[in-house]
């Protein structure tokens, strides 16, 4: 089982954006301090939800300053950014640092970020599907080139080329963020291991591995392939000698940031939005995840990974958004968690 940390690099009420960052950079520090495996980098434009606009950037600056953590992206936003200068940046970070660089992508929203980057409503409608194609073919063929309905180029060689740089012949992992039984076939059928939400319960997390497996099963993939699909699971973890106060620590914190974080979304065609209520989803997340001692803490993993066959977790620590009680809540789940999962 490899657990790592989830950094949204959140702004909490009352806080400036540099403390946000700054936060989520020791963050990764403390992880790699703690023996985490990962360190998972969330991206956002405009919003406080996550002050983090460039999650491939700031995986880069990361990477420099750890030597044995592998630290993704969770998600890079593909919609908004053209797919081959995403596939030169994993490139280089997958060469660069060893490759301990995971590329995480998904669709993102309808939100206004098309309008500012150019890309349109299509792009997220349509156009995924596409741009992770051409995407996954960057990081994996010698030269590309695009005929497409969105992109179309001569072919050019790829520089520098991620395949043969290590003895890993395949270049970095590409993980996609998957929300739907659509998003899951689309990973399965490419054979891309999933991203899983932390709004997601363990039932639900199960049966969306079980369609990729058929899925993959039906779209040619081999057997070792679908084995060892390494999918990610989302969640909130909060260590605590009590779980009352582990759970008083997030019901504190997480309702104001939420609200104040997805108030803040808007809409590039003004379309309606559901919003959750940000105390029920605080309470909820608080009874999906590892929140409370570290005994209930090891024990909520591994049920969630024999439920669900997922053995990877990213998991957000910031939840308290205070920079020393996050330090201690890494540092905790590595001595006090850890060793209980093996």
């Amino acid at each position: 089982m490899r657990v790592g940390s989830f950094v949204l690099a959140a702004q909490f009420p009352g806080q400036g954006q540099g403390e946000a960052l700054h936060r989520a950079v020791r963050t990764a520090e403390v992880a790699e301090e703690a023996g985490l495996d990962a360190v998972w980098l969330a991206e956002h434009h405009f919003v406080p939800y996550g002050t983090c606009p460039s999650a491939i950037t700031l995986a880069a600056l990361l990477l420099g300053r750890t030597r044995r953590l592998r630290v993704g992206t969770a998600v890079s936003v593909l919609p908004t950014v053209h797919p081959v200068a995403l596939g030169e940046q994993a490139a280089l970070l997958h060469v660069t640092s060893g490759g301990r660089f995971s590329l995480g992508v998904g669709r993102g929203g309808p939100w206004v970020d098309l309008e500012v980057f150019g890309t349109g409503l299509d792009a997220y409608e349509k156009g995924f599907p596409e741009s992770l194609d051409l995407l996954v073919r960057w990081l994996r063929e010698p030269a590309v080139s695009a005929s497409g309905e969105r992109f179309t180029f001569r072919e050019v060689p790829v520089v520098p080329r991620p395949c043969e740089a290590l003895t890993d012949a395949t270049g970095p992992e590409v993980v996609v963020a998957c929300t739907s039984p659509a998003s899951v076939r689309l990973a399965a059928e490419r054979g891309l291991p999933m991203l899983l939400g932390m709004h997601v319960g363990d039932e639900e997390k199960a049966e969306m591995v079980a369609l990729w497996r058929r899925c993959a099963r039906a779209a040619g993939r081999s057997p070792e392939e679908i084995r060892g699909a390494a999918h990610v699971s989302a969640g909130v973890c909060q260590i605590a000698d009590r779980r009352t106060d582990a759970v008083e620590t997030l019901v504190k914190s997480v309702p104001g940031w939420l609200k104040q974080g997805l108030d803040a979304h808007v809409t590039v065609d003004g379309r309606a939005r559901s919003m959750r209520d940000p105390l029920a989803y605080t309470e909820l997340l608080c009874g999906l995840h590892p929140v409370g001692t570290p005994r209930l803490c090891a024990d909520r993993l591994a049920a969630t990974s024999e439920r669900t066959g997922i053995t990877r977790f990213a998991l957000l620590v910031e939840g308290s958004g205070d920079l020393a009680a996050t330090e201690e809540n890494v540092r905790r789940l590595g001595a006090e968690v850890l060793p209980h999962l093996g």
